[in-house]
């Protein structure tokens, strides 16, 4: 049985060629100088004095400049010489001995030959020399250059990252990460909660991967993407995460942002290597999250006149997944959240087949994603689940994740052993209003008038019955409210006129309470007007729920009108969507003071006993205005909007 033959991992690291130039470096120095051997300099006049005392062996010159002298045995025996006798390494030092500097060359050679004949010496040469440090020292400046070079090529082409982006020569290679079935973490379907219809189509992609034939026999054509368009949070990249944990297929993993660089056709040579890495290895299947970093549509808003290197990325991208050459078994999944923005060629059939919208969990879904968070929580044995889903409406599953890992905190905060109700109650506060500021200096004027206009809102609410149904009222300061009315909206797949009507009234509530009290407003109804005003431009212009207008819309499900500079519609007809939107407003406006000025009396109890509480419930509202007559929700519910 033949063994496997292990793949060799060993890489060069570029710091090795650097130590490896010094050593050589060094090692010319010391082999064009002296060595370990010690040499001491002396001057001109000493050296005659050794010379004429014999006790010089052997003389060179280098350059006609500098001398070597080595002494003679007899002379290392001397108590002068007795420090040259060994060199650095405790070895007999066979020389040179001593180096001094020659003044007029023509004089010392006289003086050598001299010597030479008299027996003085034994002999002399004359040597040119190399200096390798004046050498390296000249070459310097160009090194360091070529070194800040390659550095700065470097961290353009990836910062010495791994993979094909790494280094200057590979800059055009993809940055697709392979994902590794057995090293990297795996998560499956089982850890995706909700999106049943997404995770259909998500999985019978996989299958058509792990079992083509059962799809082709019958003539098919297996798709060539599938892309993910939903709101930020609510799963997409789980979902392609799922998808490489399940798929027994190379996956290959990178963000739209992958294919940007700052240097001309990189993006496209980019995209290029990555399907010729995935056809090598079809079938197989690539991920782009955030696709609309290099997909977004092409002559849109360019005013820079010239051919965008996005554009060339987006090309590139639409010729491999359904160009000339087809690449067989490859199947791209995308996410974005920006579907409106891209490019129409990047969707057509034959390219994005299928686009999957993974929309905001509904109550049934956010139960199933609850229990998935819950799981690795120590929590008390009879939490209710099913009124924590009913707590988050429009929660997202990210939104979810957040509040099971904050009830944890507070719940670890509060020194307790295990995550309650109310931990998780604490945590939608601080996820929809903010944190707490007790810290907030209000004087008792304004705690009065933040009371009035909050008690206002529960009233106005209480009273109207298409109303969102009042859960609390709170005067304590989170975030940048100084007050809050929260509610538990119903969940309409459709929604009527005079059901909006009856939020706006109540969402006036709060300045309509400090006109009646007190006969005058203030700034702090700012987020209340807000809100107002896009659901009344909203009825008038998009819903077609507007008498004066009729039925027609200026919504653009495109997303293009906002590149234009001219609305769709005339001046004249401006005039009149302006006046039904005030009218509108005004009206319900009117309507809430009419209610507050009915129950003025009940509305100074509500604030008296919320400026007594800070916070009051449901059950307080029940006691000073009796059981709501249209009230259809039998549970004590929680949380959804932050009012002021």
């Amino acid at each position: 049985m033949a063994t496997e033959k292990k793949p060799n991992n060993f890489k060069i690291s570029p710091w090795w060629i650097y130590a490896g130039l010094i050593i050589i470096f060094f090692g010319l120095n010391y082999i064009g100088g002296s060595g370990f051997q010690d040499t001491a300099k002396i001057s001109s006049s000493k050296f005659n004095e050794y010379l004429d005392k014999g006790q010089i062996e052997k003389v060179v010159i280098f350059n006609k400049t500098e001398g070597e002298a080595y002494l003679t045995a007899a002379a290392l025996k001397d108590k002068a010489h007795s420090k040259l006798a060994q060199d650095m390494l405790g070895n007999p030092n066979k020389g040179p001995h001593y180096s001094f500097e020659i003044g007029n060359d023509e004089v010392f050679q006289n003086k050598i030959e001299k010597a030479k004949l008299e027996g003085k010496i034994k002999d002399y040469d004359f040597k040119p020399k190399s200096n390798w440090s004046e050498i390296f020292i000249s070459l310097l400046p160009i090194i360091i250059i070529i070194g800040l070079w390659v550095l700065i090529m470097r961290r353009m082409s990836g910062g010495g990252a791994g993979g094909g982006g790494g280094q200057i020569f590979n800059i055009g290679k993809s940055r697709a990460k392979l994902f590794d079935e057995k090293t990297d973490l795996k998560t499956t379907f089982k850890d995706v909660a909700g999106l049943e219809g997404a995770k259909e189509e998500i999985q019978e992609i996989v299958e058509f991967l792990r079992n083509p034939d059962k799809y082709t026999t019958l003539g098919g054509k297996i798709p060539k993407g599938a892309l993910l368009v939903g709101p930020p949070g609510t799963g997409k990249t789980l979902l392609a995460k799922a998808v490489a944990g399940e798929a027994k297929v190379p996956f290959f993993s990178l963000s739209g942002s992958d294919f940007v660089e700052m240097f001309v056709g990189v993006g496209a040579s980019r995209v290029r290597d990555l399907f010729k890495q995935a056809k090598d290895k079809a079938p197989a299947i690539i991920f782009i999250d955030e696709i609309d970093a290099v997909g977004r549509a092409r002559g849109k808003n360019n005013f820079s006149g010239s051919n965008d290197e996005r554009e060339n990325t987006l090309n590139q991208l639409l010729t491999e997944m359904d160009g000339f050459g087809t690449n067989t078994h490859v199947i791209v999944l995308a996410a974005t959240n920006r579907a409106d923005v891209l490019d129409k060629a990047l969707l057509r059939a034959g390219r994005f087949d299928r686009q999957i919208y993974v929309d905001l969990p509904d109550v049934r879904e956010r139960k199933e994603i609850f229990e998935v968070h819950l799981k690795p929580l120590k929590k008390v044995e009879d939490l209710d689940i099913d009124f924590l889903a009913k707590q988050t409406p429009g929660f997202s599953g990210a939104d979810i994740a957040n509040v099971c890992n904050e009830a944890a905190l507070i719940a670890a905060r509060n020194n307790k052993t295990a995550v309650d109700k109310q931990d998780f109650l604490d945590a939608v506060d601080r996820i929809v209003g903010g944190l707490e500021k007790k810290n907030k200096i209000v004087t008792p004027e304004e705690k009065r008038a933040i009371a009035i206009h909050e008690a206002g809102h529960a009233t106005v609410s209480w009273m109207l019955e298409h109303a969102a149904p009042l859960v609390k009222v709170t005067i304590v300061p989170r975030g940048q409210s100084l007050g809050a009315a929260w509610y538990l909206p119903e969940e309409r797949l459709i929604v009527r006129p005079e059901q909006m009507l009856d939020e706006m009234c109540a969402t006036m509530g709060g300045r309509a309470a400090e006109k009646v009290i007190f006969n005058k407003i203030s700034t702090g109804a700012l987020s209340d007007l807000e809100k107002v005003t896009k659901q009344a431009r909203a009825m008038v212009t998009i819903y077609g729920l507007n008498d004066k207008l009729g039925n027609i819309t200026y919504y653009d499900s495109s997303g293009q009108s906002e590149y234009n500079f001219s609305k769709p519609y005339s001046e004249e007809t401006a005039l009149v969507i302006d006046k039904e939107i005030s009218n509108l407003i005004e009206t319900e406006y009117q309507r809430a003071i009419q209610i507050l000025q009915d129950n003025k009396e009940k509305l100074q109890q509500l604030a008296d006993i919320l400026i007594e509480k800070e916070v009051i419930f449901k059950d307080d509202l029940e006691a000073i205005f009796g059981k709501r007559p249209f009230d259809t929700h039998t549970e004590e519910t929680a949380v959804e909007t932050v009012t002021e």
